[in-house]
C-alpha cells in the first residue's frame, strides 16, 4: 500500500492541527495513525490510549486514526469523549504512558487534530514532522494481522484519583462555565465529589458551541460567567476551555485572575511544602511572578511557550510546578506533570476553601495595569522573520535587560514588552505590563517605534 502523505500545513510545533475535510481528512487521520504506530513499535510501545473531545468530526477521525495505529500492529484503547487530560491521565493509569488526543483545542468547531505523547514523551516539533517524514519514504511498518482495540471508561477512575487526593476544608458554592466543550461532561461531577456546590453553565457537550467559543483566555468568552458570579449566590467562577486543559477563574466581584496570578498561588502552597522546588513559568507571564516565588522559598525559571516545551523543560529541570499564561498548569507534586484544567481547578478550591473569602486572597495576589494577548495577523513565516529581525534591534529605550529566550521580551524598571512569533497560526504576539496606564502607553510606544523600523508597512492596530 502507498501512504497518503497528508497536507504540511498541519504539522505544528505542538500538535497536529487543521481543517477537517479539507487539510485533515480520514485518509490523513489514517496514514498519522500508521507513521505514529510505526514509531510506536520503534519504541517498543505496544498499546495507544484515544480520546477525543466534543467536536463533531472526532468519532470518524478517531476511528480512522485508530485503524491507522492498529495496521502497524500497535493496540488502540479507546476511552472515547473526554477532556485532554483524562487521556493523559489514562495513559498512566492503564500503564501505557502513550496516548493521542483528537482535539482541535481552542480552534473553531470546523478544526481538528491530534495530542500525541509516546513511552512518556509529548511529541513537538520535528518528533511531530518526523511522522510526514515515515510517510514520504514509506518507513512504516505493517502487521501481519491489524492490532485490536478495547474501550475503557476511566472517568470515574480519574475523578475517584482526585477525590481521594484534595480535600476541601469546607464546602464552596462555584459556578462552572465549559462553553459546550468537552470538560463539561467531567467538571461537574468532580466537582461535586469533591464537596462544591456546582452551578453549571454550557456544561451540555456540543461540538458547534452554541453559546460562546470555549477559550477562557479570551474576555468575550466569560462574560456570561462574570455576569453569573456577580449576580448569583456563589463564591468563584470557573472556565476551561474546548478540551479542558486550561482553566479560567472570577472573582466575586468580576476580575478576571490570569493563569500567571493563578501560578502564584499555587507556588506559596507548594514551596511551603516543598522550600527550594523549581517554578517554572513562560515568557508571558507576569514581571511579579519571579520575585514572587523567590519570596516564597522557591527557585523562578522562565521558558519558552508551549505545553510541549513546558512539558519536556518540566521533566529535565525537575520543576514541581509550571504555568503557561495562557492558561495551561502542571502539577508534578501530587500529579503527573501534565497540563489538566479541572486538576488546577481541583487544587485552587482547596486551597481557597481554608478562606472565609476566596475573592479578597485571589485579588490580593500582586497585579499591574497589563494587556491581554495581542495579536498582529501576518503572512506564513513572517512572524519568524520578523522575530529574527527584532532581536537584533538596538534601539529599545530604558531596558534593563532583553530576553531572546522566546521571541524578544523587554525589561523596562517599571514594565515588560514582548513580541513572539506563534508557533500555531501566522500571527505576531504581543503583551505589555507596566506599573501604570501612562507606563503601559510609553512601553508599547517603544514596541511599535521598534517593529515599525524592523519590519516597514506592519499593521500597528493591536497596539493602539
Amino acid at each position: 500500500m502507498t501512504p497518503f502523505v497528508p497536507d504540511a500545513s498541519i504539522f505544528k510545533a505542538y500538535d497536529i492541527r487543521g481543517i477537517v475535510d479539507r487539510t485533515l481528512t480520514t485518509e490523513a487521520a489514517f496514514a498519522i495513525g500508521w507513521a505514529l504506530g510505526s514509531e510506536a513499535v520503534r519504541r517498543g510501545v505496544t498499546e495507544i490510549v484515544i480520546g477525543r473531545d466534543g467536536r463533531l468530526s472526532g468519532p470518524v477521525l478517531a476511528e480512522a486514526l485508530s485503524r491507522g495505529i492498529r495496521h502497524a500492529g500497535v493496540g488502540v484503547i479507546a476511552i472515547g469523549c473526554v477532556p485532554t487530560p483524562v487521556t493523559y491521565f489514562a495513559a498512566e493509569h492503564l500503564g501505557t504512558h502513550s496516548c493521542v488526543s483528537v482535539t482541535g483545542s481552542h480552534n473553531p468547531p470546523e478544526y481538528n487534530g491530534f495530542k500525541m505523547v509516546l513511552a512518556g514523551e509529548t511529541l513537538y516539533g520535528p518528533l511531530i514532522t518526523d511522522l510526514r517524514r515515515r510517510l514520504q519514504e514509506n518507513d512504516l511498518v505493517v502487521a501481519p494481522q491489524p492490532a485490536t482495540e478495547r474501550e475503557v471508561d476511566v472517568v470515574p477512575a480519574y475523578v475517584a484519583r482526585i477525590a481521594s487526593d484534595v480535600r476541601l476544608a469546607r464546602p464552596l458554592k462555584i459556578a462552572i462555565d465549559c462553553g459546550n466543550g468537552v470538560a463539561g461532561a467531567v467538571a461537574p461531577p468532580l466537582f461535586t465529589a469533591l464537596g462544591a456546590e456546582v452551578h453549571p453553565l454550557y456544561c451540555e457537550v456540543d461540538g458547534t458551541f452554541p453559546n460562546h467559543h470555549p477559550d477562557p483566555s479570551k474576555l468575550e468568552n466569560l462574560r456570561d460567567l462574570v455576569a453569573t458570579v456577580t449576580s448569583g449566590d456563589v463564591e468563584l467562577g470557573l472556565a476551561f476551555d474546548g478540551d479542558g486543559d486550561r482553566l479560567g477563574v472570577i472573582t466575586k466581584a468580576g476580575q478576571i485572575i490570569f493563569p500567571d496570578r493563578q501560578l502564584m498561588l499555587f507556588a506559596a502552597d507548594l514551596l511551603a511544602r516543598n522550600p527550594g522546588a523549581t517554578i517554572l513559568y513562560d515568557v508571558k507571564c507576569t514581571r511579579h511572578l519571579a520575585r514572587w516565588i523567590r519570596d516564597h522559598g522557591g527557585q523562578p525559571l522562565m521558558w519558552k511557550t508551549g505545553h510541549a516545551f513546558i512539558k519536556q523543560k518540566l521533566k529535565a529541570s525537575g520543576a514541581l510546578l509550571a504555568g503557561e499564561m495562557s492558561g495551561h498548569i502542571f502539577f508534578k507534586e501530587r500529579w503527573y506533570g501534565f497540563d489538566d484544567g479541572l486538576y488546577a481547578a481541583a487544587r485552587l478550591l482547596e486551597i481557597l476553601s481554608r478562606h472565609p473569602n476566596p475573592s479578597e486572597v485571589l485579588e490580593a495576589l500582586p497585579d499591574s495595569v497589563a494587556t491581554p494577548e495581542l495579536n498582529i495577523k501576518m503572512g506564513e513565516g513572517e512572524p519568524h522573520q520578523l522575530v529574527e529581525k527584532l532581536q537584533n534591534y538596538t534601539g529599545f529605550t530604558d531596558a534593563t535587560e532583553i530576553i531572546t529566550l522566546d521571541g524578544v521580551r523587554v525589561e523596562y524598571p517599571d514594565g515588560f514588552g514582548l513580541a513572539r512569533a506563534s508557533n500555531t497560526t501566522p500571527v505576531l504576539v504581543l503583551r505589555f505590563e507596566a506599573d501604570n496606564e501612562t507606563t503601559l502607553a510609553r512601553i508599547k510606544n517603544d514596541f511599535a517605534h521598534a517593529l515599525a523600523n524592523v519590519w516597514p508597512g506592519i499593521d500597528l492596530a493591536a497596539l493602539s
